[in-house]
């Protein structure tokens, strides 16, 4: 099915329909869509209504689910994420229309393998591909500090899923992604790279792909925070 990318930024107001605890951290806001076309890796603005403040969110919910979902840490000084989790089912949020670049091409869907690489939260448009293009050929290394903080890791195929844990020892590999990626360098140099996550891992990554072969037209970042 292909969509059209949104080009506008439309305000909408949307109702909450439920919150999922996933970590004494992290937790996924559910709410509605109204027919709200977009795509895997877009993302929107976000928050709570009567307040001014917003956030960005990359879509973690499917493009064929009829409700949009985000997955949001709750950060100590964070205002949007902290107000975010106090919402209740029925409660309006302001939205704004999805946007962004950082998408799969519908050929390389169905032809080419991908590598995506995450840290923390940023595993969010990840999830999305995944659930959005089923049979996707794909490999993923998600970079946290322990294995308790995988998020919905059941989402995955154990085969394609590679929790690096710099902090103990109980996910795939012990070692942040970059670790993974020096000593574990990418095979088949026409696969596509996306990164999602914190810039400093985004730039080490980047330039560690380059070194092994990787041309630099397969390599797509979005800077998660």
């Amino acid at each position: 099915m292909d969509f059209k990318i949104n080009k506008d930024t439309k305000k909408s107001v949307l109702k909450v329909r439920s919150i999922r605890e996933l970590t004494p951290s992290t937790y996924v806001l559910r709410f509605d869509r109204n027919n709200i076309n977009f795509r895997a890796g877009q993302h929107i603005l976000l928050g709570r209504k009567g307040d001014i403040q917003s956030r960005e969110y990359s879509i973690y919910s499917a493009e064929q689910e009829d409700f949009f979902e985000v997955l949001i840490k709750e950060v100590q000084n964070g205002a949007v994420s902290k107000q975010l989790r106090n919402v209740k089912p029925g409660e309006p949020l302001n939205f704004e229309n999805p946007v962004g670049y950082f998408i799969l091409k519908n050929i390389d869907i169905k032809t080419s393998q991908f590598l995506f690489i995450a840290t923390g939260t940023g595993i969010a448009p990840f999830h999305s591909f995944v659930k959005s293009y089923p049979g996707l050929d794909y490999k993923l290394l998600h970079g946290i500090r322990y294995a308790y903080e995988a998020c919905e890791k059941e989402t995955y195929d154990k085969d394609r899923l590679i929790l690096c844990t710099s902090r103990d020892n109980k996910g795939g590999y012990h070692g942040r992604v970059t670790d993974y990626l020096k000593e574990n360098p990418v095979e088949d140099k026409d696969t596509l790279c996306y990164f999602c996550g914190n810039c400093e891992m985004i730039h080490e990554a980047y330039d560690i792909l380059l070194k092994q072969g990787v041309p630099s037209e397969n390599l797509f970042a979005e800077v998660y925070f």
